[in-house]
């Protein structure tokens, strides 16, 4: 059953409120057996393996396709009283969140673009972040080294020499923003980097050798970040963001602000695209933006942190703007 986005909004909310986690200490015998990416199940989606929430906002013939897009997903294993660290890639709950909500409102934008390549891979807690020194570090080590190796058999199996877009949010940055470090940064792989989307995390502006932030709507080569949030608000530590790369995702410039009229649409949990519903200013390394107008806005009203909807406030700006990259970068190759 699909997972209404209000309703994780919600969980969103209530999970960020505060509570204790219950934990257990950092074990290597507990950490989940390790995927195998040459079989077909340790991928949430391949060009052959679409789900069919995919398959409507994917192109017509997905082996015409020009170029491959490359997703990594964010925290979806967020249940306080959950005691693990990683989550085992044959988790049927985790792997519902993946393909219904993660994919469906995430990868879906890139999908007439490039064929989808999603690896399941053993995440790591949200309390990872938190308790870092206490076992988050292994966890997040375990979960990138997943990442790492799937993308590794990707390039071997799959890839073929085509051009590459890097997908992904939240916890999934983190893990891609290493990835771009060891594949593609001062690498040959960069010649085929279309872009890399990497939303959700505080990217700043040097945090790579050569991949630069990119600021206009039709640059290739580099990468675009943003945080979203509610217009007027800051998270605890305001200067947290300070410094991060604050793409524009409606213009892809470097305008500051944008007007209703400019909004392409925010793609909601009904399948339905709601066009001019918001509008953004730029600050301190943040997206502010005005409470969405779509049917469950009052829950929105009520909330400061937009992290959640980070790529589904601007699907249709995604759509339309990865495809204008991917069209230039395919003219000039």
């Amino acid at each position: 059953m699909k997972i209404k986005l209000f309703a994780v909004f919600l969980l969103f909310f209530l999970v960020g409120c505060k509570s204790s986690y219950q934990t257990v200490s950092f074990e290597k015998q507990n950490i989940p057996a390790a995927p195998n990416y040459a079989d077909e199940s340790s991928w949430a989606v391949l060009p052959t393996k679409y789900s069919d929430g995919l398959k409507r906002y994917s192109a017509v013939d997905i082996e015409n396709l020009k170029a491959d897009v490359f997703y990594v997903y964010p925290t979806l294993l967020m249940d306080k009283k959950d005691v693990r660290w990683n989550a085992p890639i044959d988790d049927a709950n985790q792997n519902n969140a993946i393909i219904n909500t993660a994919v469906e409102n995430q990868a879906s934008p890139f999908a007439t673009s490039g064929k989808i390549y999603v690896p399941i891979y053993r995440q790591a807690h949200i309390k990872s972040y938190d308790l870092y020194a206490k076992g988050g570090k292994e966890a997040f080590e375990i979960a990138y080294k997943d990442v790492k190796e799937a993308f590794e058999y990707y390039l071997k199996k799959y890839n073929n020499g085509r051009p590459i877009i890097i997908a992904s949010h939240s916890q999934g940055t983190n893990h891609t923003t290493q990835l771009l470090k060891d594949f593609f940064d001062a690498k040959p792989l960069q010649n085929r980097l279309i872009a890399a989307y990497i939303v959700g995390m505080g990217i700043k502006q040097n945090e790579f050798k050569t991949i630069e932030p990119m600021i206009k709507p039709n640059e290739t080569g580099g990468f675009v970040s943003w945080n979203t949030r509610k217009k007027g608000t800051y998270p605890k530590n305001k200067t947290v963001y300070n410094g991060a790369v604050t793409t524009n995702p409606i213009t892809w410039d470097t305008s500051k602000k944008t007007t209703l009229d400019q909004h392409k649409g925010f793609l909601y949990s009904n399948g339905k695209m709601y066009a001019k519903a918001i509008k953004v200013e730029i600050t301190d390394g943040m997206v502010w933006s005005s409470n969405p107008k779509f049917p469950m806005r009052f829950f929105m009203s009520f909330m400061k942190n937009y992290h959640i909807g980070d790529i589904n406030l601007f699907w249709q700006d995604i759509k339309e703007n990865v495809a204008l990259r991917t069209k230039t970068w395919l003219e000039k190759n």
